[in-house]
């Protein structure tokens, strides 16, 4: 497989594969844990894959190709996500979620249009969220007093 992986001269990793799988997990925890707390989310599971043509399945860009397969006793086609922006805003009427909280998730994805370099690759590990925000609270004070909320568990 061909990308542009670009590592600064004399470049070594201080950790080996089995210990930055562990650090990458403290991490991540720490992290939705504290941020979950903060920002009032619920954690819930992402689909790995959503039936096609419902548009559910956000195209990034318009370019993408999802990666489709045919679900054979439902005689439907799916996909496998690569965007959860609709999902996640579908998830928070789904749970009932009221104004002032939300919901966190990890998604799992492929996205198989990607361009490969040192941060892109064609599989997705992300961690997202969305909140219920009202009508008022969106403004540009808003934004920041959420932005400094993460940038406190930071």
């Amino acid at each position: 497989m061909k990308y542009d992986l670009s590592l600064p001269e004399g470049y070594k990793s201080s950790l080996d594969f089995k210990k930055t799988e562990k650090a990458i997990h403290q991490v991540k925890r720490f992290f939705q844990d504290t941020l979950s707390k903060q920002l009032d989310l619920m954690r819930v599971t992402a689909p790995l894959f959503v039936e096609s043509d419902t548009g559910v399945n956000d195209d990034l860009n318009g370019i993408e190709q999802p990666v489709r397969f045919l679900i054979e006793h439902m005689g439907a086609h799916a996909e496998i996500v690569h965007s959860l922006a609709k999902w996640k805003r579908m998830a928070l009427a789904r749970y009932d979620i009221e104004e002032g909280k939300g919901i966190y998730t990890d998604m799992n994805a492929i996205r198989a249009c990607e361009v490969l370099d040192n941060i892109h690759s064609i599989y997705v590990d992300q961690w997202d969220w969305e909140k219920v925000v009202t009508t008022e609270e969106r403004s540009l004070e808003f934004l920041k007093k959420t932005v400094r909320q993460i940038y406190d568990v930071l």
